[in-house]
């Protein structure tokens, strides 16, 4: 018994040593692309005992920025390209396209210095240039910030250096500064014993450090008082809402007057104020 095997006619413009360069190439993209990804997760777990999530990102993103470099200068060898004449022109390109991006240069500079110095990291709540929201990612060129009101906004890194940077949760616990106002009748030191009776009461509020009650000034129709409570950062919403919701109940109860504004009218320094009726139509 004979086999015969059916013999596979290549494309005349398609020869057997283009062909098996094409597999070459795949097979390169294929591993280098799987490989890459290994030894990028790999090096990110090994950077995450010493950096800092920003720094693992970037140094994530620099292994596979360079892989994937190194993956398309071996396909262009492989395809018989004479990489001293890419390298060349390269140089010629790169030196045009330096003068064309001194901004990304300096966003990359900055990136780096954003990195080393860690004035933030992801997940910390900042304010920058108006812009307040939780940080979602620290890239080489820019600064990724989600809003409370789930925006997306890119801030480049030259911003983030020039510009002033406020972190409210670098620190585990803060306080918040009530700014209260109560009517020139009122005797401070009870209004400051029930304001530490609420901030007591409070589960939120901590005892140490404990509330400061300072009375600031006499104002044009109040008596300004600052009322300054410690608690855990991540509760800074539940405490400011909760404590002035409890002030104003507290001060409803013992009779605390918050006043607004008045203005009086006079005809002369020793005539009396003009009065003023409301009329309902």
């Amino acid at each position: 018994m004979e086999f015969q095997f059916a013999v596979i006619d290549l494309p005349e413009w398609l020869d057997r040593d283009l062909a098996f360069n094409l597999l070459k190439v795949l097979a390169i993209i294929a591993i280098g692309f799987v490989v890459l990804r290994i030894l990028a997760a790999l090096t990110a777990k090994m950077a995450g005992k010493k950096l800092s999530p920003q720094g693992v990102m970037v140094t994530r993103k620099v292994v596979l920025y360079g892989g994937y470099t190194l993956i398309l200068f071996t396909v262009l060898r492989q395809m018989g390209f004479d990489l001293s004449a890419i390298m060349g022109a390269a140089g010629i390109a790169g030196v045009a396209i330096g003068f064309a991006s001194q901004t990304s240069v300096s966003n990359l500079i900055s990136g780096l210095f954003l990195v080393s110095e860690k004035p933030f990291e992801v997940g910390n709540v900042i304010e920058v240039a108006g812009t307040l929201g939780e940080v979602s990612s620290v890239d080489l060129l820019s600064t990724k910030v989600r809003t409370f009101d789930n925006r997306y906004v890119r801030i480049p890194n030259e911003m983030m250096i020039k510009e002033q940077v406020v972190n409210l949760t670098r620190f585990p616990i803060r306080r918040y500064d009530f700014q209260l106002g109560v009517a020139y009748k009122e005797d401070t030191r009870r209004v400051e014993a029930i304001l530490r009776e609420v901030a007591g009461q409070n589960p939120l509020v901590l005892d140490d450090p404990e509330p400061i009650f300072v009375f600031k000034n006499f104002g044009d129709s109040a008596l300004e008082i600052q009322f300054s409570v410690w608690f855990v950062t991540t509760d800074y919403l539940k405490v400011k809402s909760n404590v002035l919701t409890e002030i104003k109940e507290r001060f409803d109860v013992e009779g605390i007057e918050i006043p607004f504004p008045h203005l009086s009218l006079y005809a002369g320094s020793v005539t009396q104020p003009f009065p003023v009726k409301s009329v309902e139509k």
